[in-house]
């Protein structure tokens, strides 16, 4: 399977608001450098059309250019190896790549190769469900993850002590991918599936769910997700804008889950609910 990459050039102040369009559109992965961003769908996802309706709607405001070009999925290593730095996760955490040699220590240490997988930390929607779950405790529980990406989020609920962690997500690259993590990471707590919450095999309830998709789907899933949830179980979801909160936060009140908390970073937020 072959990736279209979109190389947009834009001030930095415009650049989160680019990936957050992108995002809506299927884009899977982001890069930023200093003229703009890199994003990545695959190739049978993209439309011109969609993305002249992005450009469409900020030419009035900002000067974009970009380039588009197919790429193989055998260049993609180079490319993230060239932007991928390490991120640090309130100087609790650190997320880095295979080929990082960091001197500091932190209490969790995760390496990710994200390969065309969505989940590095890089993105506020990863960061704020992993400043969460460094706020939750895990000790002992259960967790699903899903939409799980490159398993970033299951790898620290483990690290965190968790016993079992359902992991899944519909993309084969990034199931892959996420097994490959769990190697690196000795994350033998997680069991990686390929599929979606209504098809995979799970276990009757969890401690904790994680949820980092986007708007619709969570609205779409909301249901399950509580039904998978025991009393008084953590529900954290993310990959949606602030002005997403009320409609999600009136759809989880319908399935007994109530708002403990939410985040919120570059217009990203985050929503952590408890199970009544």
């Amino acid at each position: 399977m072959d990736f279209i990459e979109l190389k947009v050039f834009v001030s930095p102040e415009w650049a989160e608001i680019i990936i957050a369009e992108l995002a809506e559109i299927g884009y899977e992965s982001f890069v930023e450098f200093d003229e703009g961003i890199i994003a990545y769908v695959q190739k049978l996802q993209f439309s011109e059309e969609l993305w002249q309706s992005v450009v469409e709607k900020y030419t009035d405001f900002v000067t974009i250019d970009y380039t588009v070009a197919e790429m193989q999925r055998k260049n993609w290593n180079e490319e993230w190896e060239k932007n991928y730095q390490p991120i640090v996760i309130d100087d609790q955490c650190i997320v880095k790549a295979s080929f990082h040699k960091i001197d500091e220590k932190y209490p969790y240490e995760i390496t990710i190769n994200p390969q065309m997988s969505f989940g590095t930390g890089h993105h506020e929607t990863t960061t704020l469900i992993l400043q969460s779950q460094l706020q939750l405790e895990h000790e002992g529980l259960k967790v699903m993850d899903a939409g799980s990406g490159t398993g970033i989020l299951a790898i620290m609920a483990q690290k965190r002590g968790a016993v079992l962690i359902d992991a899944f997500d519909i993309d084969e690259w990034a199931v892959t991918n996420a097994v490959e993590n769990c190697q690196m990471n000795q994350s033998d707590k997680v069991r990686v599936q390929q599929g979606t919450i209504a098809s995979v095999q799970l276990e009757d309830v969890y401690d904790i769910i994680l949820a980092n998709i986007n708007r619709n789907i969570l609205l779409d899933e909301m249901p399950l997700y509580a039904s998978k949830l025991v009393s008084g179980g953590t529900l954290l979801l993310s990959g949606f804008y602030e002005q997403d909160i009320p409609e999600l936060e009136k759809r989880a009140s319908e399935f007994q889950l109530v708002k403990k908390q939410q985040t919120s970073k570059h217009q990203w937020a985050s929503l952590w609910f408890e199970k009544r």
